[in-house]
C-alpha cells in the first residue's frame, strides 16, 4: 500500500467550520473575521476582555538539523492534540509559512502526516495575505525613501549608506545585488540595492513582537533606512511613513485562527526565519494562545541554538514570558547523521554513529537545562527502522543529564502518538519549577553579548570580529544602541557558522562580518559567516512537482 503525503492527508480531513473551532476555544463570535469556512482573524480586543488565567507556556524546539528531518513542527502539533486527548484544554501558536522555502527545498511548514494544521495548502500559499501586506509596508518605506532623495533630498540622505532593502517572499538569489534607479534623471537616482527575502525583513520582526496597533507604529517609526551625509541615522519616522505602513498592516496584526486535524485550535501568525531573523511567531498570538489554554504550544524555528535562543533572549525578554517547560524533538536518524552516517545507510542499526552524534541532542539539552534553568524533556520521533538499543542508547545518556526521553508517533498516529509526551509536559509543568534566566545580560557590550552566545550556547572558543562590522559596532554603541539584545544570522547546520561542522564541534572561532541594528524590532542583528539574508533556489525546486487540477486541487505540495 502507498503511503499517503501530507497533502493527501490533509485533503481526507473533514474539516470543522471555523466558527465551531472558535467557539469551543471560548471565542465570541463577535471577534472573529471569517475567511472563508475554514479560515478567520481574531480580533486583538479579546485580549484586553478575557478573564481566562493565563496558561502554561510550552517552547518545543530540536536538535541541529539535518537532511534526515526532526519534525518539530509536526510534534508541536502532535503535542498539543496529545494534551486535548488527555484532558488538557490546549492551544497551539504557529508561524506561517514563508513562500521561499515552499517553492524551494523544504515544501510545506504546516506539519506532517496526521499531526498538521488545516486547511492545508492555504496555509502554506498565501493563507491570509500577511506576508503580502509586510512586503507591501516594506516596499512602500523604500519607495518614499527613494522619492524623498528624487525630490531634492531635504534630510540629506546620503546614497551609499541607505540601508533598507525591498523584499520579496520567493527565493531569488538574482535579487541580492542590483543597481537601480537607471535610465536618466526622471528614472531615479543610480545607487547599489538588493533584495531581501520578506521573512528577513525588520518589518515582519517588528511585526511578530509588536504587541498593539500603537507599538506597531512606534516600532515603525524607529527603524532606520540609512544615514546622512553627516552620519545621523534616517528613520521611517522622518520619512513621515508610519501611518501609511500602519495601514497596510491593521489587519494583517490579527491573529489567525485554523485548526488541527483533530479540531486543536491553531494560531497561525508571522513567520521570520530563524537562521537569520528571530524565528518565532507573533506574540500577540502566543498571549491569545495563553489566554485561551490551559497549555499554549508554541515553536520556535531551526535548532535550540537559533529559535530557541532567540525565544529566550529575544522574544521573551520584550514579552515578558516565562516558558513553564522546552521540548527538544529529536530522531535517531538525524543523531545517526550528526555522527557520520551516510545518509543512505540511515536505515541500518549503528550505536556508534548514534554515540558520535548525540552530543548535537545532549549540548542542546544542557542549554536547555543549566543555561536558561528550564524544565526539559526529549521527543524522539520514532522511525520503524529505529532499533531498541538505540532507542536505550539515547534515553542513557539523556538520562544522564536529568532529562526524560518520550517516544513520539504523532507523524503516523496523530494525537494519540503524542499522549505519553503530553502527560510529560504536564508533569514538568506541575512538578517542576525552573529558574528562567537569559543566556547574557544586557549590561554588556554588544561583543559581549555575541561572546556569550557563541561561548554558552554554541559552544565556541572565541569570536573573530572583521574591522567593518567592529567599526559598525562602535557607530552603534555611539548611537546608543549597545544595549538592546543580539539576534544572531548563522547557519542553521551547526553550532558553529561552518555549515560542514556537524555534531558538537569545538574549539571554534564564529567570524561576524556584519553588524546592524533592527532599532524596530529592538534589536541588534550580527551576520556570521556566509549567511544570506535572501536565499537562492536548488536545482531542483519543489515548485516543479506542484500542480492544480481541473477542479482546483492541488498537488505536489509536500
Amino acid at each position: 500500500m502507498t503511503q499517503k503525503t501530507d497533502i493527501e492527508i490533509a485533503q481526507a480531513c473533514s474539516m470543522r467550520p471555523i466558527g465551531e473551532i472558535a467557539a469551543a476555544a471560548g471565542i465570541d463570535e463577535k471577534y472573529l473575521e471569517h475567511y472563508g469556512r475554514y479560515k478567520a482573524k481574531v480580533d486583538p480586543a479579546l485580549l484586553k476582555e478575557t478573564s481566562h488565567t493565563p496558561g502554561k507556556l510550552v517552547l518545543v524546539t530540536a536538535i541541529t538539523p539535518t537532511p534526515a528531518g526532526e519534525g518539530k513542527t509536526t510534534t508541536t502539533v502532535g503535542l498539543s492534540d496529545g494534551l486535548r486527548r488527555i484532558g488538557k484544554k490546549a492551544v497551539v501558536a504557529l508561524r506561517e509559512p514563508s513562500l521561499g522555502p515552499v517553492f524551494g527545498i523544504k515544501g510545506g511548514a504546516a506539519g506532517g502526516g496526521y499531526a498538521q494544521v488545516v486547511p492545508m495548502e492555504d496555509i502554506n500559499l498565501h493563507f491570509t495575505g500577511d506576508f503580502h501586506a509586510i512586503g507591501a509596508a516594506n516596499n512602500l518605506l523604500a519607495a518614499l525613501l527613494d522619492n524623498h532623495i528624487q525630490q531634492g533630498n531635504p534630510l540629506g540622505i546620503d546614497p551609499r549608506k541607505i540601508t533598507w532593502k525591498r523584499c520579496v517572499d520567493m527565493n531569488d538569489r538574482q535579487l541580492r545585488f542590483v543597481v537601480d534607479g537607471l535610465g536618466g534623471r526622471v528614472n531615479g537616482t543610480p545607487r547599489e540595492d538588493g533584495f531581501d527575502i520578506t521573512v528577513a525583513s525588520e518589518i515582519m520582526a517588528v511585526f511578530c513582537l509588536a504587541d498593539s496597533i500603537n507599538d506597531l507604529k512606534e516600532r515603525l517609526g524607529r527603524i532606520i533606512v540609512g544615514y546622512t551625509y553627516d552620519g545621523k541615522p534616517v528613520t521611517a519616522k522622518d520619512l513621515k511613513a508610519v501611518g501609511a505602513m500602519a495601514a497596510l498592516l491593521k489587519d494583517a496584526l490579527k491573529p489567525n485562527l485554523v485548526q488541527t486535524l483533530e479540531g486543536t485550535p491553531a494560531f497561525v501568525h508571522g513567520g521570520p526565519f530563524a537562521n537569520i531573523a528571530h524565528g518565532c511567531n507573533s506574540v500577540m498570538a502566543t498571549r491569545m494562545a495563553l489566554a485561551l489554554g490551559d497549555y499554549a504550544v508554541t515553536e520556535a524555528g531551526f535548532g535550540a541554538d537559533l529559535g530557541a535562543e532567540k525565544f529566550l533572549d529575544i522574544k521573551c525578554r520584550m514579552a515578558d514570558f516565562t516558558p513553564d517547560a522546552v521540548v527538544v524533538v529529536a530522531t535517531v536518524r538525524a543523531l545517526k547523521m550528526h555522527g557520520g552516517q551516510d545518509k543512505k545507510a540511515l536505515s541500518e542499526e549503528n550505536t556508534e554513529a548514534l554515540k558520535k552524534g548525540l552530543p548535537n541532542l545532549l549540548r542542546h539539552v544542557s542549554n536547555i537545562k543549566n543555561v536558561y534553568r528550564l524544565p526539559c524533556v526529549v521527543a524522539l520521533n520514532r522511525f520503524p527502522t529505529d532499533t531498541d538499543r538505540e532507542i536505550a542508547c539515547v534515553m542513557e545518556e539523556c538520562r544522564k543529564l536529568g532529562v526524560n526521553t518520550v517516544l513520539s508517533t504523532v507523524w503516523a498516529d496523530g494525537g494519540r502518538g503524542g499522549e505519553a509526551l503530553a502527560r510529560e509536559v504536564v508533569r514538568l509543568c506541575e512538578e517542576e519549577k525552573g529558574d528562567f534566566t537569559f543566556s547574557y545580560s544586557l549590561d554588556g557590550s554588544i561583543e559581549d553579548k555575541i561572546t556569550a552566545i557563541v561561548q554558552r550556547v554554541y559552544g565556541g572558543k572565541d569570536v573573530a570580529i572583521l574591522p567593518a562590522a567592529r567599526a559598525q559596532m562602535e557607530q552603534l554603541t555611539q548611537l546608543g544602541y549597545a544595549g538592546l539584545p543580539v539576534c544572531m544570522a548563522k547557519t542553521q547546520y551547526s553550532f558553529s557558522d561552518d555549515p560542514a561542522k556537524p555534531g558538537a564541534p569545538e574549539g571554534f572561532t564564529v567570524t561576524i562580518r556584519n553588524v546592524r541594528v533592527s532599532a524596530g524590532a529592538g534589536f541588534i542583528v550580527a551576520l556570521t559567516g556566509d549567511i544570506m539574508t535572501m536565499p537562492g533556489l536548488p536545482k531542483k525546486p519543489a515548485a516543479e512537482n506542484i500542480d492544480v487540477d481541473d477542479d482546483g486541487r492541488i498537488t505536489g505540495l509536500f
